[in-house]
C-alpha cells in the first residue's frame, strides 16, 4: 500500500516541481532580459555620444577650427551620459579604466588645434602621428563599452522573435560603430587633404567590416527593421556621404583630396543619427517582447503555484489516510524493538555472562508473535514479518553472546591451566637449582647457576601473571612477615635488568607474610615497566617511607624515561585502580602488566593504592601506598616514624596532587 501510494506521489510532486521551475526560470529571465536591454540603451546612448566626439576631435586635430562649438557642447553630453554609468558595476569598471584619461586626452586636442599652436601652418596640417593615437584612444573606449553591453550575453531562454532582436541589435551597434568610426577618420583626412602613412588600408578595414555587420544584422532583422535600415541608408544626405566616400576611394595613391570636411561631417552625422534611431527603435520593440514575456511568466507562475498548492494538498490528505494506517502498528512494533534493546537483550546478555559454566541453560528462545501481538500490529503481515524477523535478531544475539561467554571461560580456563603447569615446572626448577648451589664449588659454574635461577625467577613470576590475569592464582605462601628492604630486593630478582635498579633508602617495615609474595609481584611488574620505557644508561630508583600523614607505607619506583601523555597517564591510572572488572581478553597486550598489577592491589584488600605521576625533570612515578593492617609491628624498634627526607617528601607531593585530580575527575564525571 505504501509502495501504491508513494510513486505517483513522487511523480506528481516532481512535476509540479519542474513546473514551477521552469516558470520561475521564464520570469527571471524575462526581467532581467527587460532590465539589460534598458542598460544596453543606457550604453549606446554613451557610445553615440562619444563616436561624436571622437570624430569633432579629429576634424579639429585635421585643422577644421568651426568643430571647436560642437565639440563643447559634445563634451557636455557625454559628461552626462558618464555620470548615469554608476548604478552598473561593470560599466562603471570599464570607464574607470579607459576613459579615465579622457581630460587628458581633451586637452592635448586642444594644444594640438591650429589655434592654439603657433607653430602651424595656414593649411592646418598636423602630425598625423597625433590623429592617429586619439582616434585609437576614443575607438578602445567604444570596443570596451560594446564588449560589456549586457545584450550579448542576455539569457533570452526559448524565445526566438526576442533572441534574433537582441542579435539585430547587437550587429547594428557593430556597423554603427563603423560608420561612426570612418566618420571620425575620414573627417580628419578631409581636414589634412589626403591620406598619409597606412590611413588608407585603415579606411579600407572600416569599411569591410560596417559591410560585414550590415551582412549579419539583415540575417537576424525582421521586415520592417530592414525596411527603417534601407531607409536609413537613402536618404539624400547617406547619398552625399557616398559620394564623399568614393572620392576618398579614390585617393589611394595619397593625392591630394579637396573636400570639404564639414559637409562631409554633416552628411555622415546624419546617417549615424538614423542608425541610432534604428537601433533605439529594435530595442524598444525587444523591451515590449520582454515585458510581454514577463507578464505570461507571472501568469504562468501563479497557475503553477495554484496547481502546485493543490497537489500538496491531495497529498497532504494521502499521507494523513496512509499514517493513520500504519502508525500504530509501527509505534507497537517501535515499542517491541525498544523493550528487546533496553531491557531483555542487556539483562539476558548480563546473565550468560555472569553464568556458572552450564550456560546453554540460560539461552531463552524468540517465539513468533501471538494473536494478541498479530492483532496489535493491526493484521498487516509485511510487520508482522518484521516483528518475527526482530525477534530472530534477539534470538541470535543471545546465542552469540552465549558462545562468547563460553569461549572467554574456555580461553580463560586455557590459561590458568598453562599458568599452574608451567608454575609447578618452574618450582621444581628452582629447587633443582638451589640444590645444585648448593653442592657447586667452582664459582664460574655457580654464577652461571645464579644466572639460571634468575631466569626461572622471572618465568615463576610471569607463570604467577598469566595466573593472576586469569583470576585464579592463589598468593605464593609465606610464614613469617618480611622486611620492606627484603621485600624489594625479592621484587628487584624477578626483574631482566636488575642491575640498573638503584634501591634507595628504605626505611623500616615490616610486611605481614600473607602480603609479601603479592606486594613483591607488584612492585617487580612496576620496576619492569620503568625499565622497559627509559634509557638503557639510565637507573630505576625504588624508595620507601613512612607517610604518617596517612598512615601508610608507600614505596615508589621513579625513572626517567619518555614518560607518558596526560590521556595515557589517566588511561593505566583507571586499570591500576581496577577491581577485575576489565576482561583480560578485551585489553591491549601491551598494557597487561596494568591489568596484573590492579588485580594485585584489589587482592590486597581495601586501602591498597597504586598510583602513576610524572617524574620532576622527566620521566614517571609509580607509587604503592600500603595501609596499617598489611604492616607487622616492627621487632624491637620504636612505633614512632622517622620524618619524610626532601626527595620523598616531593614524591609524597606529586602523588597526591596525582590522587586530588583523579578522585575531582571522578566526582565530575559522577555528577554529570
Amino acid at each position: 500500500m505504501a509502495v501504491v501510494i508513494t510513486v505517483p506521489i513522487c511523480l506528481l510532486l516532481a512535476v509540479a516541481g519542474l513546473a514551477v521551475q521552469g516558470r520561475a526560470e521564464a520570469l527571471g529571465d524575462a526581467r532581467a532580459t527587460r532590465s539589460e536591454v534598458g542598460l544596453s540603451l543606457r550604453i549606446q546612448a554613451l557610445v553615440h555620444q562619444l563616436q561624436r566626439e571622437r570624430g569633432l576631435s579629429n576634424g579639429l586635430l585635421g585643422g577644421e577650427r568651426e568643430f571647436r562649438p560642437a565639440l563643447a557642447a559634445t563634451r557636455k553630453r557625454v559628461d552626462t551620459a558618464l555620470r548615469g554609468m554608476h548604478s552598473d558595476g561593470a560599466v562603471e569598471a570599464v570607464v574607470q579604466r579607459h576613459l579615465q584619461r579622457l581630460d587628458g586626452i581633451r586637452a592635448a586636442v586642444d594644444r594640438g588645434s591650429p589655434e592654439t599652436n603657433t607653430k602651424k601652418t595656414d593649411t592646418a596640417e598636423t602630425d598625423p602621428a597625433d590623429r592617429a593615437a586619439t582616434l585609437a584612444f576614443y575607438t578602445d573606449a567604444v570596443d570596451a563599452l560594446n564588449s560589456v553591453d549586457p545584450v550579448a550575453e542576455t539569457a533570452t531562454g526559448s524565445d526566438r522573435q526576442l533572441r534574433d532582436a537582441l542579435a539585430a541589435m547587437r550587429e547594428l551597434a557593430a556597423a554603427k560603430e563603423s560608420v561612426a568610426l570612418e566618420r571620425g577618420f575620414l573627417n580628419g583626412v578631409f581636414a589634412a587633404r589626403g591620406f598619409h602613412g597606412r590611413e588608407y588600408l585603415t579606411f579600407t578595414e572600416i569599411r569591410a567590416t560596417r559591410v560585414a555587420a550590415l551582412a549579419r544584422f539583415r540575417q537576424y532583422a525582421t521586415a520592417p527593421q530592414r525596411a527603417a535600415l534601407n531607409k536609413a541608408f537613402a536618404t539624400a544626405e547617406a547619398q552625399r556621404a557616398t559620394a564623399y566616400e568614393s572620392r576618398a576611394e579614390g585617393a589611394a595613391d595619397s593625392s591630394t583630396l579637396r573636400a570639404d570636411a564639414g559637409a562631409w561631417w554633416d552628411a555622415m552625422t546624419v546617417l549615424v543619427d538614423d542608425l541610432y534611431a534604428v537601433q533605439q527603435s529594435i530595442g524598444d520593440d525587444a523591451s515590449h517582447r520582454a515585458e510581454r514575456l514577463s507578464h505570461n511568466a507571472e501568469i504562468g507562475l501563479a497557475v503553477c503555484l495554484l496547481a502546485g498548492a493543490f497537489i500538496a494538498a491531495l497529498l497532504a490528505g494521502l499521507a494523513a489516510f496512509a499514517s493513520r494506517s500504519l502508525t500504530r502498528p509501527l509505534g507497537a512494533l517501535a515499542e517491541a524493538a525498544h523493550d528487546v534493546a533496553r531491557h531483555r537483550l542487556p539483562a539476558t546478555v548480563a546473565r550468560i555472562q555472569r553464568a556458572p559454566q552450564d550456560h546453554g541453560e540460560l539461552l531463552p528462545t524468540a517465539d513468533a508473535p501471538d494473536e494478541t501481538d498479530a492483532r496489535l500490529l493491526g493484521g498487516a503481515a509485511e510487520i508482522a514479518e518484521v516483528a518475527t524477523s526482530l525477534h530472530q535478531v534477539e534470538h541470535t544475539a543471545l546465542q552469540l553472546a552465549a558462545q562468547q561467554a563460553g569461549l572467554r571461560r574456555n580461553t580463560t580456563e586455557s590459561l590458568a591451566n598453562l599458568g599452574r603447569r608451567n608454575q609447578n615446572l618452574v618450582r621444581r626448577q628452582l629447587s633443582l637449582i638451589t640444590r645444585l648451589e648448593r653442592q657447586e664449588l667452582d664459582p664460574d659454574a655457580l654464577a652461571e647457576l645464579f644466572e639460571l635461577d634468575h631466569l626461572a625467577t622471572r618465568m615463576r613470576r610471569n607463570a604467577e601473571s598469566l595466573l593472576v590475569l586469569a583470576g585464579q592464582n592463589p598468593p605464593r605462601p609465606t610464614a613469617a612477615p618480611a622486611d620492606g628492604l627484603e621485600v624489594v630486593q625479592s621484587a628487584v630478582a624477578e626483574v631482566e635488568h636488575y642491575r640498573r635498579v638503584l634501591i634507595a633508602p628504605v626505611e623500616p617495615v615490616r610486611v605481614r607474610g600473607h602480603a609479601v609474595a603479592d606486594v613483591a609481584h607488584l612492585l617487580a611488574e612496576l620496576i619492569e615497566n620503568g625499565l622497559t620505557f627509559s634509557p638503557p644508561n639510565e637507573p630505576v630508583e625504588v624508595h620507601g617511607w613512612y607517610d604518617t600523614e596517612d598512615d601508610t607505607y608507600c614505596f615508589a619506583v621513579v625513572d626517567h624515561g619518555i614518560g607518558m601523555s596526560e590521556a595515557d597517564k589517566e588511561r593505566a591510572n583507571a586499570r591500576l585502580g581496577d577491581a577485575g572488572e576489565e576482561a583480560l581478553l578485551t585489553t591491549p597486550t601491551r598494557f597487561l602488566g596494568h591489568l596484573v598489577v590492579g588485580r594485585l592491589a584489589h587482592r590486597l584488600g581495601e586501602g591498597v593504592q597504586v598510583h602513576l605521576f610524572d617524574t620532576t625533570g622527566g620521566g614517571l612515578s609509580a607509587l604503592l601506598a600500603l595501609p596499617r593492617r598489611l604492616l607487622a609491628p616492627a621487632e624491637g624498634s620504636s612505633t614512632t616514624s622517622p620524618p619524610a627526607r626532601p626527595a620523598v617528601s616531593s614524591l609524597l607531593n606529586g602523588f597526591r596532587a596525582g590522587v586530588a585530580r583523579a578522585e575531582a575527575r571522578s566526582t565530575q564525571g559522577a555528577s554529570s
